[in-house]
């Protein structure tokens, strides 16, 4: 980028003004690391060492910018300055996501490495609890066997012993069978009694409902009619209601009729007699002659006044 020889000019001095600026800046930080003692300065003075090698850059490219803008007139140093900057700045970020992309990986690996070792812990329970369960199953049968073997024993006793209860058991069943039969006997006796009794009461019930039926189906036949009557007296009282109101509206046009006849006569005559008071007024029509013989009957009258007034004087 080639600048003008004003422009060139005036970059130089600002780069000259900030090269001297950059100068104070190094000398004030040199002054101040000698300053600095104690253990807890070490880091003081580690940070003010790294901004005199930053204020050393600089014052180096404000010095290349500066004879370039002297000589050449541009400032591409300036450019590319910024282009290594951008490049550096572009490579830090690429190496900072890789290794966040490493660390995320490795913390991966870890969480999948203690997955894998919680399994293999419970696979090596798990082994264990079969080897404790096959010992226990192995016990568990033996003792079975002894216990089948005991209920056998006890099996063969038991039956020989049931076999005498159950003959005292088959006596006292046929007993108990006996009384049964009886009891059975007298039961069914009652309920046939009281069936037939629970039968005549039906009947007598069936019999209130047949009457009562009848009752009710006779008083529904006369309220029946008695609502046909009725519909026909209301029909009856519409029609005539239909034809009076029908002569009441006739009555009603006919009225109104008569009233607007007899206000269109009324209107007619008043009309009739303004026009003719207005025929009369200005003598217009049948009316002019008379008037003309009036006006001269006037006139002459008039004229005999003003010859007697004459006369007199």
């Amino acid at each position: 980028m080639y600048l003008s020889r004003i422009q060139s000019l005036r970059q130089a001095a600002v780069l000259e003004d900030c090269s001297d600026q950059l100068d104070i800046l190094g000398l004030t930080l040199a002054v101040q690391m000698e300053k600095e003692q104690g253990p807890a300065a070490e880091q003081e003075k580690a940070r003010l060492t790294k901004l005199m090698r930053d204020c050393q850059c600089a014052s180096q490219q404000v010095f290349k910018l500066h004879s370039e803008l002297q000589e050449k007139q541009s400032i591409t140093s300036l450019l590319q300055v910024v282009e290594e900057v951008e490049q550096r700045k572009k490579a830090e970020d690429i190496r900072r996501e890789a290794k966040t992309e490493l660390e995320q990986r490795i913390q991966t690996l870890q969480r999948q490495k203690a997955e894998l070792q919680q399994k293999k812990e419970t696979l090596e329970d798990m082994s264990l609890l079969k080897l404790d369960l096959n010992y226990q199953l192995n016990a568990q049968s033996s003792r079975m066997a002894n216990v089948e073997k005991s209920m056998a024993l006890q099996v063969l006793r038991d039956t020989s012993q049931a076999e005498g209860q159950l003959e005292d058991q088959r006596e006292l069943l046929q007993i108990q069978l006996m009384e049964e039969k009886k009891v059975h006997v007298r039961s069914v006796e009652f309920l046939q009694s009281h069936q037939e009794e629970l039968q005549q009461q039906l009947q007598q019930w069936q019999q209130r409902t047949r009457q009562m039926l009848q009752e009710k189906e006779q008083q529904l036949n006369n309220v029946c009619c008695k609502r046909t009557v009725t519909l026909d007296r209301l029909s009856e009282m519409r029609r005539k209601f239909k034809e009076m109101e029908q002569v009441v509206m006739e009555e009603r046009e006919e009225q109104k009729r008569l009233r607007r006849e007899q206000a269109e006569a009324k209107a007619a005559t008043k009309l009739q007699a303004w026009w003719r008071g207005c025929m009369v007024r200005r003598g217009l029509g049948s009316f002019k002659k008379a008037d003309d013989k009036k006006g001269k009957k006037k006139k002459k009258k008039e004229g005999k006044k003003t010859k007697e007034g004459k006369k007199a004087v």
